[in-house]
């Protein structure tokens, strides 16, 4: 098994990072089922190359659970059903597992109605939106999933922490062709949390505000100030679309009520959106694909910009890192694996070799 190490971070295959992963939330008191897909969904993401989602959101997962804000073991209920439409209440649940039995129910739902939305309330932190997203994708259903977040970015225009990062995602059956997964912020928090902990100096331009509302490239600075809304007010008004749609209409916990899973003397109440759409009520699922694959091929036949190589479409950097991190391993700074080298021991878990 090939694990070796460069000068910032280490290189680890993913089977044992997801065994390693699987180990630290089982210690927790996480049952064996729901920390496999936990794990898994974490390791999904260092995969793709979303590092920010990745297997370093064990350090502040263990922390909620020790904090007691999490119902390890809880998957929560069925509000109301009616026609294509199911609010769930989460308990407190692993995010994961409880937008594991939402995704389920959207699916159920499209297939007998042909769109299935379901609206979760009062769950955790579910990682990745396109661990979900895909899921739907991957039953056959046009995907798409939404999350509320801590109120951590000021609305278009103040400097009031009210909304969250509010990521977005969409993802579609068939071939690789597009898979847009995106914050309502220049960037997912976790990035910046990620440089910091990786030791990185600065972060690029236009991700965050300091605490007096002023652009900066410094990493704790960003983390005591504020991200950056995505293209300004739009990025705003994208954030409390995601509002609307996950927690107004769930009966959930809005704006500042909402919890984090960095604080932990607050329940996360976090809401999800999760709407699955059969395609094939609109039209075969071949004719589907094959005016996918005209859509993306098209886009990616345009002439790059200076400074550019190609075109790309949403989804192609991620599935690129995925098809090398599968073959060469999945890079975890330095800086990570020693907090969760740190997790581990307390947890009596043994960390995976690195040659």
């Amino acid at each position: 098994m090939l694990q070796y190490t460069l000068d910032n971070f280490i290189v680890i295959p993913h089977p044992p990072l997801t065994t390693f992963a699987t180990a630290i939330l089982e210690a927790s008191g996480v049952p064996q089922p729901i920390a496999a897909l936990v794990a898994e969904s974490l390791v999904s993401a260092n995969l793709r190359g979303v590092d920010s989602h990745g297997v370093q959101l064990l350090i502040w997962y263990s922390g909620q659970i020790r904090a007691g804000n999490v119902a390890v073991a809880e998957a929560g209920k069925v509000v109301s059903e009616n026609g294509a439409c199911l609010v769930y209440d989460g308990h407190n649940g692993m995010g994961q597992w409880i937008s594991n039995i939402c995704c389920d129910h959207a699916i159920r739902i499209a297939r007998d109605s042909g769109i299935g939305m379901v609206v979760a309330r009062n769950s955790t932190h579910f990682g990745a939106c396109a661990w979900w997203a895909q899921k739907m994708a991957g039953a056959g259903f046009i995907g798409i999933a939404m999350c509320n977040a801590t109120a951590l970015v000021a609305p278009w225009q103040g400097r009031e922490k009210m909304l969250g990062t509010n990521p977005i995602c969409l993802a579609v059956p068939g071939p690789q062709t597009f898979l847009l997964d995106m914050a309502t912020t220049t960037v997912a928090l976790n990035k910046i949390y990620k440089a910091v902990l990786s030791g990185e100096k600065t972060i690029p331009a236009g991700w965050a505000m300091d605490e007096h509302g002023n652009p900066t490239t410094d990493p704790q600075a960003a983390l005591a100030g504020l991200p950056m809304p995505l293209g300004g007010y739009k990025g705003t008004g994208l954030a409390v679309m995601v509002e609307i749609l996950c927690a107004v209409l769930s009966g959930g916990a809005m704006l500042t009520d909402v919890g984090g899973i960095r604080f932990t003397g607050k329940e996360m109440r976090a809401s999800h959106m999760f709407l699955a759409i059969d395609v094939t009520r609109f039209m075969p699922m071949d004719e589907f694909v094959a005016r996918m694959e005209w859509l993306r091929d098209t886009l990616k036949s345009a002439g790059p910009a200076a400074g550019f190589e190609e075109v790309l479409v949403a989804g192609d950097p991620e599935w690129r890192a995925e098809q090398i991190r599968r073959r060469d391993g999945i890079p975890v700074a330095r800086g990570i694996w020693e907090e969760l080298g740190k997790l581990a021991q307390s947890l009596n878990v043994t960390v995976p070799p690195i040659q």
